[in-house]
């Protein structure tokens, strides 16, 4: 596995973590990579609305690069690629639960709107 990039210098932890998971979609991610365990590509980008195809593949690649992700290639006709979560990853997004949660708390004081997931699948893609 190539490692990435980003080895600091860091100020802090926190600047280490936010370097992980930088980016509008990787939270994201690893949240629905946690929730539903294995996924192809396209049931992410399912369950991601708004995200382009360009920007999660980059997302991923970067994911994997960072120990967070595990991209399995099965060698099928139609090929087949599945991503899951590494125990690092799955780390990640323990360490992230009390922000979703402190997330949700936020919505609900101050009435802020979610999105369906049943709406969606038909929000117009990027």
């Amino acid at each position: 596995m190539t490692r990435s990039e980003r080895q600091g210098p860091y100020i802090c932890g926190i600047d280490a973590a936010m370097d992980v998971v930088s980016g509008k979609w990787k939270g994201l991610i690893l949240w629905e990579l946690d929730e539903h365990g294995i996924r192809r590509f396209a049931e992410l980008r399912r369950g991601l609305p708004g995200v382009s195809e360009k920007m999660l593949t980059q997302h991923l690649r970067e994911m994997e690069q960072d120990g967070l992700v595990i991209r399995t290639v099965y060698a099928e006709v139609p090929p087949r690629v599945e991503y899951s979560l590494t125990d690092e990853g799955r780390a990640l997004n323990a360490a992230l639960a009390p922000l979703g949660q402190w997330g949700s708390t936020r919505i609900r004081r101050q009435q802020i709107q979610m999105v369906d997931h049943q709406d969606a699948a038909a929000m117009p893609r990027p």
